[in-house]
């Protein structure tokens, strides 16, 4: 959705590495997000975003307007059963219809070989990846692990919302899935006890309001209580008003 990060540029890289043509869609999706959420101050700068695409090499941009890519009395949605029915679909209720609608169209738009999303948004790769799977689409989808600031934060456009002293707050997300990686790694494999301690720790940030601590399956995001191969710990936090969402792959 534009407003480019190291995260968006590590992507960038990897579609240079793998394509003969990179093609790059910039668009805020307005059926992604709720009535009480940030549309209209979600952080955008075009022509910024496009000098970060002219150093990576990018062969052409879609910037397409609301109307152009919707146009009149819009009314066909992609839905998902059960993989949006976890995690940040639970507190987001149109999010993952929003983003399963806008990236049919624009597959169907650019009719790319490959595409490449970020390992940060794991529900959303994981919708996307169900979805190809589901309706034949004829894509290789890969994933890029997740990019982060000095502090483990995890890079986002949302994360120009966070007021300086809220940063040791948000770096909480990302030291709770290293407790939790240090944990297991140490026999400790059940998973409430897990994030028990994972709240503690963020919430002892009084700027912090837990949206969910999950540990799931990584395939279809079903809770795991005890963790007995690769599982997926993911998390949502409200730092003052900003959400922040991250992730980490959890094996014993």
């Amino acid at each position: 959705m534009g407003f480019f990060h190291e995260g968006h540029l590590a992507l960038l890289r990897e579609g240079r590495k793998r394509a003969d043509e990179l093609v790059l869609s910039i668009f805020v999706n307005p059926t992604q997000f709720g009535p009480n959420e940030d549309f209209e101050a979600y952080p955008r700068d075009l022509e910024r975003d496009l000098d970060f695409v002219k150093k990576e090499g990018v062969n052409s941009v879609f910037n397409p307007t609301v109307d152009e890519l919707y146009g009149k009395e819009f009314q066909t949605y992609v839905n998902l059963e059960k993989l949006p029915q976890h995690l940040c679909g639970i507190s987001r209720p149109v999010f993952f219809r929003g983003v399963a609608t806008v990236v049919s169209k624009l597959f169907n738009i650019v009719k790319p070989h490959i595409a490449i999303f970020g390992q940060k948004d794991y529900q959303q790769l994981a919708i996307i990846r169900k979805m190809v799977n589901d309706l034949n689409f004829d894509i290789d989808i890969i994933g890029v692990p997740t990019v982060r600031e000095p502090d483990g934060l995890a890079m986002s456009s949302r994360n120009a919302y966070l007021l300086p002293g809220e940063r040791p707050a948000a770096s909480s997300l990302y030291k709770s899935l290293q407790k939790a990686k240090a944990q297991v790694q140490n026999g400790i494999i059940d998973a409430n006890r897990i994030i028990d301690d994972a709240r503690q720790l963020i919430m002892s940030y009084p700027e912090a309001a837990i949206d969910y601590i999950n540990i799931c399956d990584p395939k279809t995001l079903e809770d795991v209580h005890i963790i007995q191969g690769a599982v997926v710990m993911a998390l949502a936090v409200k730092i003052g008003r900003t959400r922040l969402i991250d992730n980490i792959i959890l094996t014993r």
